[in-house]
């Protein structure tokens, strides 16, 4: 009852609270009815990167104005263009037919405005395009798409910028590259490019068409191949004005590789590109470290650009801090032209005329900049960075603006990261290279008179030859390709090569081919390829033998000698303990044992001892003994060997010994460094080191004792030697220079080529091919040629752990035979409670009684069974069978031939 009591009560409550919410859904739906509601369709690449911070942006911006309007309110509907522009077209007419849009906004291509403008045109649809086209005249795009509004970037502003900086790099020529799209602008922006380049007096030297990325199969290679065309191009300014993302990352990591994108070149990237950089993998961002870039300079400091940052900023937590493109800018207020042309309006009015109109005369202050339309173009002077693209979390740093009027502001400039560097675009000027070709071939320099004609030869009506035109004969042929066959011009020099290398600095010749030492002096001013050959410091003396009458000795060390007649005595000593009391070989009286002993350990050093081992553990020594021995001899044998067939320096004869003797030594008249290193580091007396010219001079100098020992660098020590290895030795000092190699001027891309194709015949075994043919010293010479080093004595170091195991095995034999004697001591004292001193005892099988042969006797201590024997012809013993009280007595004579010797043993 209580529970109907309480519903019945409760009923007038809830149908208050009924009543209550219809009232307020009635209101809601009042003040819904006075707000006038506006679809909006959206086309863009909603799978960008671009895309997606556009339609975050736009959807920021109707939020901020449905949240303050009181009569309107905005939709936007979405569609995915995909950069083709028939799915655009598409896109556009479900939105103009289905979802009742009054304004298409986005349309990222022309072609893809161009189909969605005709339909804006038939259904009187405003459509607000975020490209333009690039050569079409304004009032023929007025007349032929009235409905179409161009909110777009100024290309033309950027393609004289570009035109600009190319002047300013005080170039001549530029390629350009961009990848071909057919539903991109890219075609334009080459036309708009081409106009601007020549109100400079600038033109295109070469223009690299890249079909569409997700066309090739082999991107990367394909990508490499072409770029390789263009390393004999006179041009090192490089354009990119059309490129997809990962086309970008192929493009620049495949130039860093081949060298393009070294100091000597300079590339530039239009602002789509430059928008693509924080989404560029980090690895191809390194690569891209110098590449200048465009960007559109905007206000930051308005509250719409802060709002816009606060709420991208909390719907993207991944992003450490958000920038916004230009590209999103003109998104954003592409949506406050429609909210302002809305609020213009009467609400009563639906006209898209109308609305056409109130957007065109949307003058206001936007996020991009002054918003304002001229002939239904957005019309504005646009302000453009210089970026420089660094490898780092920066991304980039700014370099200088510029405007249509002004040009670049050259005063301002931008500080490094870390405070401490300017950086304006001046400092980005490439370097103008030669490229050879049939009209301007490479001038190369070549000795005249060089240290050794082996180098290079050159002679009247001849070409050139020696090892150095070889190969750089070789090297050209690799680079024939990309340098169009590489034509050159020798020229012969017979100054030094101080004064060469300073007319290759001033640019009278373009390389030198030749004998040239890299040193770091030399290396501030010009450009050295990769060394083709080593070059250190070598020491020529006249060949002198050691003719000790101690070289025996000389194989093994000192301490060599103490450990092997230690362990030879050792091994002795225990060899004479395991085996004097059982074999008589070893036995008789000590003087005997000893010298036994000796004659044994001695002939095992030949493996030729005649004495048996008859106990286990003896021959368990002998057996470590003789591997030992047998290591030691051939290693004695192979380093006297190599003592007695090689010539050498005496070892007294170096450096130190030159100049406490006061010794005079030459070196070739052209290594200047090498006779300054002698003087200031060896601190040899400047009167003391004599120029010579060539070996004529040398070898004659040597006879007649003018020097008495010759400092060259390596490679003339090679082909000195190759025709002196019989009178003359060579060793090397402890200097080493950084090699041999071809110069080029500083910094120039050839030198790097050249590097890359010698260190390909390196590895393909060509190199070496000519240095033997030029360099090696001949057959003749390869038997008795000097060693660089003195054979050195075997040391202990090399042998010690063989020692130990020979001394180990010696211990435990000789702690084992020790014990055991031990043990059988210990069981003589037992038995001899029983039995008398000097009693003998034998035992036998039970089961074999009848048979002698298989008796065990048992000799008692002190005798045994010869020794019994040597006292009398014969005997007769007694005998105790096992388990057996009784003795049986036996006699042994001297017709008892079948008892052998080896089986008597004495007691221990």
């Amino acid at each position: 009852m209580k529970f109907y009591a309480k519903t019945l009560n409760s009923i007038p409550n809830l149908l208050l609270c009924l009543s209550l919410i219809i009232s307020l859904f009635l209101f809601q739906s009042h003040a819904n009815s006075s707000q006038y509601t506006t679809s909006i369709g959206v086309i863009i690449d909603v799978t960008s990167e671009t895309g997606k911070q556009q339609k975050t942006a736009m959807q920021i911006a109707a939020r901020s104005f449905n949240n303050y309007s009181n009569n309107q309110i905005i939709v936007l509907f979405f569609r995915d263009s995909g950069r083709n522009p028939s799915q655009a077209a598409s896109a556009a007419e479900e939105l103009i037919t289905k979802e009742k849009v009054k304004v298409i906004i986005g349309l990222e291509t022309w072609q893809e405005a161009a189909l969605v403008a005709d339909l804006g045109a038939k259904f009187q649809v405003p459509i607000i395009s975020f490209s333009a086209p690039p050569l079409v005249p304004s009032s023929l795009v007025q007349l032929r798409w009235p409905f179409l509004i161009q909110m777009s970037q100024n290309l033309s502003a950027q393609m004289n910028f570009i035109a600009d900086m190319i002047h300013a790099f005080n170039s001549e020529k530029v390629i350009v590259i961009y990848e071909d799209n057919p539903y991109s602008s890219d075609s334009g922006m080459l036309s708009l490019l081409s106009d601007a380049l020549e109100k400079l007096n600038l033109q295109i030297e070469n223009l690299l068409v890249l079909p569409p990325f997700t066309s090739l199969s082999d991107p990367k290679g394909f990508v490499l191949d072409e770029l390789l065309k263009l390393l004999p191009l006179k041009s090192r300014v490089f354009v990119v004005l059309q490129a997809s993302l990962p086309m970008v990352n192929h493009l620049f990591r495949e130039a860093k590789k081949i060298g393009l994108l070294e100091k000597e070149a300079s590339w530039i990237i239009t602002e789509e590109i430059t928008n693509m950089l924080d989404y560029v993998d980090k690895s191809v961002l390194s690569s891209m470290e110098g590449v200048l870039g465009i960007k559109t300079n905007y206000s930051t400091n308005s509250s719409a650009y802060t709002h816009l940052q606060e709420k991208f900023q909390a719907e993207n937590t991944e992003k450490v801090e958000f920038k916004p493109i230009s590209n999103v800018l003109l998104a954003y207020d592409s949506i406050t032209i429609v909210t302002k042309a809305l609020e213009k309006m009467n609400t009563n009015s639906s006209s898209s005329k109308i609305l056409l109109e109130k957007m065109l005369s949307s003058n206001f202050n936007g996020l991009i900049g002054d918003i304002r339309f001229k002939e239904r173009q957005l019309y504005y002077t646009p302000m453009l960075r210089v970026i420089k693209v660094v490898g780092n979390d920066k991304k980039d740093i700014e370099l200088d603006f510029w405007t249509p009027k002004l040009k670049f502001a050259r005063s301002l400039r931008e500080k490094t990261s870390d405070g401490t560097k300017e950086e304006s675009l001046n400092d980005c000027v490439p370097k103008k290279w030669k490229i050879p070709n049939d009209t301007n071939p490479l001038q190369v320099a070549i000795p005249m008179n060089p240290a050794y004609d082996t180098f290079v030869k050159v002679s009247q009506n001849q070409n050139a030859t020696g090892f150095c035109i070889e190969l750089f004969q070789e090297v050209r042929e690799i680079l024939r390709y990309p340098y169009s066959d590489l034509p050159y011009n020798f020229t012969p020099f017979t100054e030094s090569f101080d004064d060469i290398l300073r007319k290759v600095q001033d640019e009278t010749y373009d390389a030198i081919v030749g004998d040239v030492t890299i040193l770091a002096s030399r290396a501030r001013n010009v450009s050295f390829t990769q060394p083709y050959t080593e070059s250190s410091l070598s020491l020529i003396l006249p060949a002198e033998t050691d003719d000790s009458a101690w070289l025996f000795m000389k194989p093994f060390s000192l301490v060599m000698w103490i450990a092997t007649i230690g362990i030879l005595i050792y091994t002795m000593i225990t060899i004479w303990f395991l085996e004097h009391h059982l074999n008589p070989e070893f036995g008789g009286p000590l003087k005997t044992q000893i010298s036994t002993t000796l004659w044994f350990a001695f002939s095992s050093l030949f493996f030729a001892q005649r004495e048996k081992i008859n106990s286990n553990t003896a021959r368990v020594v002998v057996g470590v003994w003789l591997f030992l021995v047998f290591v030691l001899t051939s290693s004695y044998t192979a380093n006297l060997s190599s003592l007695l067939t090689v010539q050498k320096l005496r070892s007294d004869r170096d450096i130190d010994w030159l100049k406490q003797k006061n010794l005079s030594v030459g070196c070739f008249n052209t290594s200047s460094f090498v006779k300054d290193y002698l003087v200031n580091v060896y601190n040899f007396p400047r009167h003391q080191v004599v120029d010579v010219e060539d070996e004529d001079e040398i070898l004659d100098k040597f006879k007649s004792k003018n020097i008495s020992a010759l400092f060259v660098e390596s490679p003339y020590e090679k082909v000195f030697m190759n025709k002196n290895c019989k009178d003359y030795t060579a060793t090397t000092a402890a200097y080493k220079f950084g090699g041999m190699g071809f110069v080029f001027q500083k910094d120039a891309p050839l030198a790097k080529d050249f590097s890359e194709a010698i260190l390909t015949l390196a590895e393909n075994g060509k190199l070496k091919a000519l240095e033997d043919r030029w360099l090696t010293p001949s057959n003749k010479c390869s038997n008795n040629s000097p060693s660089s080093e003195e054979t050195e004595s075997l040391t202990f170091d090399k042998f010690w752990g063989l020692y130990v195991i020979c001394a180990a095995t010696s211990t435990i034999c000789l702690l084992v035979a020790l014990l055991k004697k031990c043990l059988h001591k210990d069981n003589h004292y037992e038995e001899a409670d029983q039995h008398p001193q000097g009693s003998v005892i034998s035992e036998s099988d039970d089961d074999n009684n009848n048979n002698d042969s298989q008796r065990v006797i048992r000799v008692g201590t002190g005798l045994n069974i010869e020794n019994l024997m040597s006292l009398n012809k014969s005997a007769t013993f007694g005998v105790r069978r096992r388990n057996s009280p009784k003795l049986e007595s036996i006699s042994i004579s001297d017709e008892r031939s079948d008892l052998p010797r080896s089986r008597s043993a004495a007691m221990p």
